[in-house]
C-alpha cells in the first residue's frame, strides 16, 4: 500500500507529506466498511483530526495516549503533558486507521494496539504514519506512509500544527 523514497531530513514539506498519505489512506479504504480513525497524542491526533474530517469519519474519531502502555514507563516515568485516551465509538469489529507522525522504534505503535485492545477488539488495525525514520525494534511497518527518512541517533522528527491547521516538520537535536 506504501511506496517512499529515503529523502534527506531538510527536504521534508509536512504539507505535501500529509497529501500523499491522506491520498493513500482514502485509496485502501474503498469499499471498506465499519472505518475509525484513532490517532496517538499528539502528531498522530493532529493528522488523525484532519483525515477523519476528510473522510467524514468525525463521528469515528479517538485518540489514544500511550503513557500508561509503554514498556519503558518504569524507566522514564510519566510525562508531564499526558492526556486522557478518546474512543467514543465501538471497537470490536471496526477496521481501525491507527495514525502517528513519526514511526521509529515501534515501541508506541505497540503500546497504541495493546490499549486499543483493552476497549475491543478490532476486525483489522492499519497504520498510517507521515514519516518512517527507520530504527525499528519490534516488527512493525505501516500500510499507509508518506516517506522514509534517515536521521542520526541524536535527531529526532517533530510535528508541529500552526494555528491555522497547517503542519511543518523540524529535525530536533538531542
Amino acid at each position: 500500500m506504501s511506496t517512499t523514497n529515503s529523502t534527506s531530513p531538510s527536504a521534508l514539506d509536512a504539507e505535501a507529506l500529509y497529501g500523499k498519505l491522506s491520498q493513500q489512506v482514502k485509496s485502501g479504504l474503498q469499499g471498506v466498511s465499519q472505518v475509525a480513525i484513532v490517532g496517538i497524542h499528539s502528531g498522530g491526533a493532529w493528522l488523525a483530526e484532519r483525515l477523519a474530517a476528510e473522510l467524514q469519519l468525525s463521528e469515528r474519531l479517538g485518540f489514544i495516549d500511550v503513557s500508561f502502555y509503554r514498556d519503558d514507563f518504569a524507566e522514564k516515568g510519566l510525562r508531564p503533558d499526558v492526556k486522557p485516551s478518546q474512543i467514543g465509538f465501538d471497537v470490536e469489529g471496526a477496521t481501525i486507521v491507527l495514525v502517528d507522525d513519526v514511526l521509529y522504534t515501534g515501541r508506541t505503535t505497540r503500546a497504541a494496539i495493546n490499549e486499543l485492545f483493552d476497549y475491543g477488539r478490532p476486525a483489522r488495525i492499519l497504520l498510517a504514519a507521515l514519516v518512517d525514520r527507520g530504527g525499528r525494534e519490534l516488527p512493525i511497518a505501516a500500510d499507509f506512509l508518506a516517506e522514509s527518512i534517515t536521521l542520526a541517533d541524536n535527531q529526532s522528527l517533530q510535528l508541529q500544527r500552526a494555528d491555522d491547521g497547517r503542519f511543518s516538520l523540524t529535525v530536533v537535536h538531542a
